[in-house]
């Protein structure tokens, strides 16, 4: 058996139509919208706004996050095509699956799920240390065994239970609390923008893009691997900074790619995964451009806080209230960020389950709630667990790999499946391809080589694990493997548009 079958778009599309994996199809293009708006607006732009611009750009840091979103713009284009073409669950994993073959397809979904489950922990985590500021500032300080750094962090368990216990209860239902905490965030990120408009001094903007110097470096297996490569010394601010400010932003927009996760759950995946795809990216670029703006604008970048800058920039104007306001404001934002990286991850083993590439029986889909229970419980407690138990600052480095992994495969399976098959019907292409896609690749392999040394040391021990796994038991067990599996899925192919609606007697 080769591992670079590939398991048909047909066969992808006939899958989803057994009862026994069918997920319920309830979400519209405003859904996705939110979705995606919901994961990409958490902590970035909480602290890195302030990361990068006191370290590496300065003001210019605006400039930095337009550049950041070109990039992301190109993978978000790709991702955009497949995910209207072949409108499965799996994201990355399934388009792998149906353009570059199955062992590429398992070492994304190996990938992606190691993103989700510590995505999903680090801000966890995260959540429990902005609650515990908000609790402080309202004079309610949580017990520090607890809490954020404690023994056992408590805050962050029960998040992740009350999250998981929504999810399992139904995809809608999730998605309703969702838009609430992102309308939340949302007014947050406009009154910071708005109010801090009134402590603006434009005198701050100049230099905008201060003159460059030479930056302190990491060395040993903490440097980036490029640098560890080539040798070449990194500067900070000037154009250097800039595009070293665009590669340290970057990870600020991860996570529209989570909206493709939810493809067998879309009313009209050809219209409404594009749209709420493209349309968070658009949006969540404009909200972080005018905060760069705006809080480069109100304090001096060399004076910023690369932790809190948004909060802090309020304090130093002495209007400690609304620094109050806005850790609350972080508490929804990143209570958002959670509750989509555990749908994303549920999904990404759903589909890899469904496959057979894990076992089938995670798979199952509860009869009334149309959602896969077995698979939500085993992600709640893990990422539970490691979230509670977790040393600060050890996850961290290794969430962002296997994105960046995802999209350059994601990008040049566009390409392929171009190649491979030009009869499928696309409602969303990418334009000037296979010059977009492939520059997509680019630069995403470049982000890539700019991670540290020790990460892409922990990533090849990850791989190494996942190929164990995959000759072990997931290409024995494949369902694409088995005699007769073709037969039996194409007759069933469906039309992608089917329509599951909320008074269906089964959910």
């Amino acid at each position: 058996m080769s591992v670079l079958r590939t398991k048909s778009v047909e066969q992808s599309i006939a899958d989803t139509d057994e009862p026994e994996f069918r997920l319920k199809k309830s979400l519209t293009a405003l859904d996705l919208t939110v979705f995606g708006i919901g994961v990409v607006i958490g902590a970035g732009i909480f602290t890195l706004t302030g990361k990068a611009a006191h370290e590496v750009a300065g003001p210019a840091i605006v400039i930095s996050f337009a550049v950041a979103a070109i990039a992301c713009a190109l993978a978000a284009l790709c991702y955009a095509e497949f995910a209207s073409t072949v409108p499965v669950a799996g994201s990355a994993y399934t388009f792998s699956y149906s353009s570059l073959g199955e062992l590429f397809a398992w070492i994304i979904g190996w990938d992606l799920i190691l993103e989700m489950f510590l995505g999903a922990s680090v801000v966890a985590q995260g959540w429990s240390a902005y609650l515990g500021t908000l609790m402080e500032q309202l004079g309610a300080p949580i017990p520090d065994a607890i809490g954020y750094g404690g023994t056992v962090d408590v805050m962050a368990i029960v998040l992740v239970l009350v999250l998981g216990g929504l999810m399992t209860f139904g995809i809608k239902e999730s998605l309703r609390v969702n838009m609430v905490l992102v309308a939340v965030k949302l007014f947050i990120v406009l009154f910071v923008i708005i109010a801090g408009l009134l402590f603006v001094n434009p005198a701050n903007w100049s230099p905008f893009v201060p003159a460059a110097v030479p930056a302190e470096s990491p060395s040993g297996l903490t440097q980036p691997l490029l640098q560890f490569l080539s040798g070449i010394e990194p500067t900070a601010f000037g154009v250097g900074g800039i595009f070293a400010g665009a590669a340290l932003v970057f990870f600020a927009y991860i996570g529209f790619d989570v909206v493709a996760t939810t493809a067998e759950e879309t009313k009209n995946p050809q219209r409404d995964l594009p749209i709420g795809i493209i349309a968070s990216l658009v949006i969540c670029t404009l909200l972080y451009c005018a905060v760069a703006f705006v809080v480069t604008g109100m304090v001096p970048y060399q004076e910023l806080d690369p932790t809190a800058a948004l909060a802090q920039a309020f304090v130093f104007h002495g209007a400690t209230w609304m620094a109050t306001l806005i850790s609350a404001g972080a508490v929804a934002g990143l209570t958002t960020v959670v509750l989509t990286l555990l749908i994303g991850a549920t999904r990404i083993i759903f589909a890899m389950s469904r496959d057979a590439l894990l076992p089938a029986s995670l798979a199952k889909v509860h009869p009334r709630f149309r959602t896969p229970w077995v698979i939500s419980i085993v992600v709640t407690v893990i990422v539970a667990i490691t979230a509670g138990f977790t040393p600060i600052g050890v996850l961290e480095q290794m969430v962002n790999i296997g994105t960046l992994s995802a999209f350059v495969l994601v990008s040049v399976g566009v390409i392929v499946l171009r190649r491979k098959r030009p009869d499928l019907k696309r409602t969303f292409r990418v334009p000037l391809s296979p010059w977009l896609p492939g520059l997509s690749a680019l630069i995403c392999i470049y982000l890539m080589l700019n991670l540290s040394v020790e990460t892409w040391l922990r990533f090849l021990v990850w791989l190494a694990a996942g190929f164990v796994i995959y000759f072990a038991y997931s290409r024995r067990h494949s369902r694409i493997g088995q005699p007769g599996y073709e037969e039996f899925a194409l007759p069933h192919v469906v039309s992608h548009q089917r329509d599951d609606s909320d008074d269906d007697p089964r959910s």
